[in-house]
C-alpha cells in the first residue's frame, strides 16, 4: 500500500540539509514554507499525490497540444496572460470561499473537535496574512504613480527600502498564488477532507467564468466543449476518489471529522 503517515521528520529539503536558500531562491522557498500544509500528524497518501501530479501533467500536455493543433485567436502572450489571470482569479475565489468553508466546518464540528480545529487555523491564517502582506508590498509603486507624491529624501527612502521589498514580493506572490490553488490555502492543516471538498467548488466557479469567455483557439465545437468541461469533471472525479480513499484506507470521513457519527480521527 502506497499510503504513508508523514511525521514530524518530514521537512523541506533545505531544512534537512541545514543550508539556507540563496537570495534568488528565498521568495520561492519562503512561499513553499508558508503555503504548503505542515501539520506533523497530517495523513498523506502517495497514491493521491501521484494522481494529482498526473492530472496536472495531463492538463499541461493537453493545453500545449490544443495550442499546437489549432489556430490561435490571440497571441501567445495574450494566451499566457489569460492563464495567469485565471490563476489570480482562482486565488481570489479561494480568498473568499476558503474562510467561509473553514468557518462552516469548524462551526459544524462538535466538541471536543471544534477546539482542535480552532487551534489548527493558525496555518491557513498565516497564509492569508502573508498573501495580504505581499499584495500590500506590490502596491507600493502606486504611491509614486497617481497616489501619494514622494519628493526629496522620501523618494530615496522608498527606493532603498521599498524597491527590494517589491522585488521580493513579486516572485513570492506569484508562487503563493500557485500554491494556494494547489493546496487549497492549507486547509489540510485543519482536516484532510477539506481540500477535496473545496477543489470542485473552485474549478466549477472557474468553469462559469470560462463559459462567458471566448475560446482562445479556433477548434471544433466538440473539442472546445471537451476542454471546457474536462477540468472541472476530472477534478471532481479526483476529489471524490480522494474522499473515498481516505475513508477506505484511513477511516477518515466528513461525518467522523465533524464528530457526528462514531469515533472521529481529528
Amino acid at each position: 500500500m502506497s499510503s504513508t503517515l508523514r511525521g514530524p521528520s518530514a521537512r523541506h529539503p533545505a531544512a534537512r540539509s541545514g543550508r539556507r536558500p540563496g537570495c534568488l531562491a528565498a521568495p520561492f522557498v519562503l512561499a513553499g514554507r508558508v503555503f504548503r500544509p505542515a501539520r506533523p500528524d497530517r495523513v498523506t497518501d502517495g497514491a493521491i499525490e501521484s494522481a494529482q501530479i498526473a492530472r496536472t501533467a495531463i492538463g499541461i500536455v493537453a493545453t500545449l497540444w490544443l495550442v499546437y493543433a489549432y489556430p490561435m485567436r490571440q497571441s501567445v502572450g495574450s494566451f499566457a496572460m489569460d492563464k495567469f489571470a485565471e490563476t489570480l482569479l482562482s486565488t481570489g475565489v479561494l480568498v473568499v470561499a476558503g474562510p467561509l468553508a473553514l468557518a462552516v466546518f469548524v462551526a459544524a464540528a462538535r466538541p471536543p473537535l471544534r477546539g482542535v480545529y480552532l487551534r489548527r487555523l493558525s496555518g491557513p491564517l498565516r497564509g492569508f496574512a502573508a498573501l495580504l502582506a505581499a499584495v500590500l508590498a506590490l502596491a507600493l509603486p502606486s504611491l509614486t504613480n497617481g497616489g501619494v507624491a514622494l519628493d526629496g529624501p522620501l523618494y530615496y527612502v522608498f527606493l532603498i527600502a521599498g524597491l527590494p521589498l517589491v522585488l521580493f514580493a513579486l516572485p513570492f506572490a506569484l508562487t503563493a498564488c500557485v500554491l494556494c490553488v494547489h493546496h487549497a490555502f492549507r486547509t489540510a492543516d485543519v482536516h484532510e477532507v477539506l481540500p477535496p471538498l473545496l477543489s470542485p467548488l473552485l474549478v466549477w466557479a472557474m468553469f462559469g467564468v470560462q463559459v462567458l469567455d471566448d475560446a482562445p483557439v479556433a477548434a471544433p465545437l466538440p473539442v472546445r466543449i471537451l476542454f471546457l468541461v474536462g477540468p472541472p469533471l476530472s477534478v471532481t472525479a479526483l476529489s471524490w476518489w480522494e474522499l473515498r480513499r481516505l475513508r477506505t484506507h484511513f477511516g477518515i470521513t466528513l461525518r467522523g471529522a465533524l464528530n457526528r457519527q462514531g469515533p472521529a480521527r481529528p
